[in-house]
């Protein structure tokens, strides 16, 4: 059997605090005098998010050191789980209300990130996010400050929090200002509210990637125009089923949608309150939807080819995916190699 661990492959859904391992969260917990946040149990996104607020309140509010072990342990986690290239969530506004410090925390962070990454062999983006509940005048700061490090760290543009109780429209100019940058347009749709905020992500933010998009399959429609233009959904199962999006994984839409031509990729979301990593998604992915390694090698080509990665990064990552589908058996075959520079795009 092929080991998904070896199957080159991007982490492009991923919010960094939501990345943290159990282990550091109760350390820095500890530090503080305080007990670590239960991590399960919740039931739907209003039970999630305080949760995910303590996790990050023990990052922001410690020393720097704090923000860049974090980096350093998500990236080492994703190379562990055979990603060639990640691209996690960040908001340096949530961290430094300054735009000169902010920038100086996201250049902490990239710089960071791309360090460890080299060390591992593989590369490094970073995905900055607006919020939904913040001004809007807060998310043309955030692609500002975003924009002036476009080709250098930062990759992508996003815009996360409930879309079911905020539109896009007022967010349109900072994603304006992200395209106009060459940043990548990846908001959140399709999760916490239905097809409506898909087509909005489309026409409104110029939409190339959709953090979940998965609601998209309730109009058959906007499933063939996602299919026809190309849109990738960075799709997170577990998640879904944790925050009630849909039932359970035995219904989830993802195999309708690839079967339909969708572009996917499979992602993680926050595994420090859902559990699963990249490798366990993937897993999940071969295991509860029954995808062969054709679809699933199919799915890992898309996460790199649709992420924010250098082109030879890219080139690399699609030839060496063709040789995991060329050797059946893995069990004992040679470790599957391939470059990691990160330091530009294109």
């Amino acid at each position: 059997m092929r080991s998904l661990a070896r199957l080159p492959k991007a982490h492009l859904h991923l919010h960094l605090e939501g990345a943290m391992r159990p282990a550091t969260l109760a350390e820095l917990a500890g530090e503080r005098g305080e007990q670590p946040p239960d991590s399960g149990g919740f039931k739907s996104f209003e039970d999630f998010m305080p949760l995910y607020r303590v996790a990050a309140r023990l990052v922001r509010e410690g020393p720097r050191e704090n923000l860049l072990r974090l980096v350093r342990e998500v990236v080492e986690d994703a190379a562990a789980d055979g990603a060639v290239w990640i691209e996690p969530h960040v908001n340096p506004l949530t961290y430094e209300d300054d735009p000169d410090a902010s920038l100086e925390l996201l250049d902490a962070v990239t710089d960071e990130g791309r360090r460890t990454a080299a060390r591992l062999g593989i590369g490094f983006g970073v995905l900055v996010f607006a919020r939904r509940n913040a001004d809007p005048s807060e998310a043309v700061e955030t692609a500002r400050l975003a924009a002036r490090r476009a080709d250098n760290g930062v990759v992508s543009f996003g815009l996360a929090g409930d879309e079911a109780h905020y539109a896009p429209e007022p967010f349109a100019e900072a994603f304006a200002i992200a395209r106009d940058a060459g940043l990548i347009s990846a908001p959140h749709a399709g999760e916490l509210a239905g097809p409506a905020s898909v087509r909005a992500a489309l026409d409104v933010l110029g939409a190339r990637r959709i953090a979940h998009g998965v609601r998209a399959v309730e109009d058959p429609a906007l499933v063939a125009r996602l299919a026809a233009e190309g849109i990738v959904l960075d799709v997170c199962p577990t998640s879904n089923v944790a925050l009630g999006v849909v039932e359970s994984l035995s219904v989830h839409p993802l195999p309708l949608l690839l079967q339909a031509g969708v572009r996917c990729t499979l992602n993680a979301d926050d595994p420090l309150l859902f559990g699963p990593g990249l490798l366990e998604e993937y897993e999940t992915a071969r295991a509860t939807f029954a995808l062969t390694d054709p679809q699933i090698a199919a799915i890992a080509r898309t996460s790199v080819e649709s992420s924010g990665a250098p082109r030879a990064l890219v080139e690399d990552a699609v030839r060496l995916i063709g040789d995991w589908l060329d050797i059946p058996d893995q069990a004992t075959a040679p470790p599957i190699q391939g470059r990691g520079d990160c330091r530009t795009r294109g």
